[in-house]
């Protein structure tokens, strides 16, 4: 209950971008044209997702009361988000900001080699900013965002940090985590075209799996025996003493996958050891048959 109520005002905002702006002021003298930028791409908005059983819904009186009545004040979302009053697979019940049409949009661009899918994983920003920076104008200059892959080109937020193109371990792992929370509701029968544009279709499960395989193969050797991770870094790439030393870098090169930033992140760039493990024993049947990825370890060997 207590999450619910920011999920539909989130969802509300979305749909209306005055009341975005009244839960997030933009400073006097800046356009909210700024907010635009990667509109239509709120990669974000497939984390907000929520599958549980019917009976678990039938429980909560006084949940489903609060629903109904913000439903009622708000007609409008019910053409807009998904709410739990469609069965899916196996009877599930799902609560989700995006409903079908926006998930295939924005899973449209998410998927698209030329906007945030990278040989690598997800990119943190399309790279179609690489040609189309977004610019705006105050106090007589001009700042723009664009899509820049690896190092931060910017002295901002310290200046060794970005979230304007590099690949980051735990954002990926948050929408591998939503992918499959989708595919307990949608199961098999929800496909997409993988990667867009190819004329090839995937369930979600197929398509966790394949970014999967792209977020892993930073660290492992490539056909000519280098490994991504370490770019040009000739020491680690042939150093025999060097080369087979795995660093756990803070984010990764949008194109190349080379690592960036410090290179002792075991905490968070370390689960894609988890990612190497699920690649060898998940599958379809197992994800299905749990209500949430998290319950997929009881089925670790």
């Amino acid at each position: 209950m207590t999450l619910y109520q920011p999920f539909l005002d989130w969802a509300v905002a979305l749909l209306h971008e005055r009341l975005a702006l009244q839960l997030y002021p933009i400073p006097a003298g800046f356009e909210s044209k700024q907010a635009m930028v990667g509109k239509g791409k709120r990669l974000l908005s497939l984390m907000a997702v929520a599958v549980f059983p019917r009976e678990a819904f039938a429980k909560l009186p006084n949940f489903r009361e609060v629903a109904q009545k913000f439903i009622m004040q708000h007609p409008e979302l019910t053409h807009n988000i998904h709410l739990p009053s469609q069965p899916g697979e196996r009877g599930r019940l799902m609560l989700s900001i995006l409903n079908e049409a926006k998930l295939r949009r924005v899973l449209s661009r998410m998927l698209d080699e030329s906007e945030f899918l990278s040989d690598y994983g997800i990119r943190s920003l399309s790279r179609y900013h690489l040609e189309h920076p977004y610019r705006f104008h105050y106090g007589g200059q001009e700042y723009k965002v664009g899509y820049v892959p690896g190092d931060s080109t910017s002295g901002m937020f310290g200046g060794n940090s970005n979230w304007r193109g590099p690949i980051w371990m735990p954002v990926n792992l948050l929408l591998l985590r939503s992918l499959l929370q989708l595919y307990t509701y949608y199961g098999d029968s929800f496909t997409v075209e993988y990667p867009t544009g190819s004329g090839k279709y995937m369930s979600l499960y197929e398509v966790t799996r394949c970014i999967t395989e792209r977020l892993v193969s930073i660290f492992l050797k490539d056909e000519s025996g280098r490994r991504p991770v370490y770019g040009g870094a000739e020491k680690f790439q042939t150093d025999p003493h060097w080369r087979d030393l795995i660093l756990f870098y803070e984010y990764f090169h949008g194109d190349s996958g080379a690592g960036i930033g410090a290179s002792h992140q075991t905490g968070w760039t370390g689960c894609v050891a988890r990612l190497i493990q699920a690649l060898g024993y998940v599958t379809p049947e197992i994800v299905l048959d749990t209500m949430s990825p998290g319950e997929v370890a009881k089925y670790r060997v």
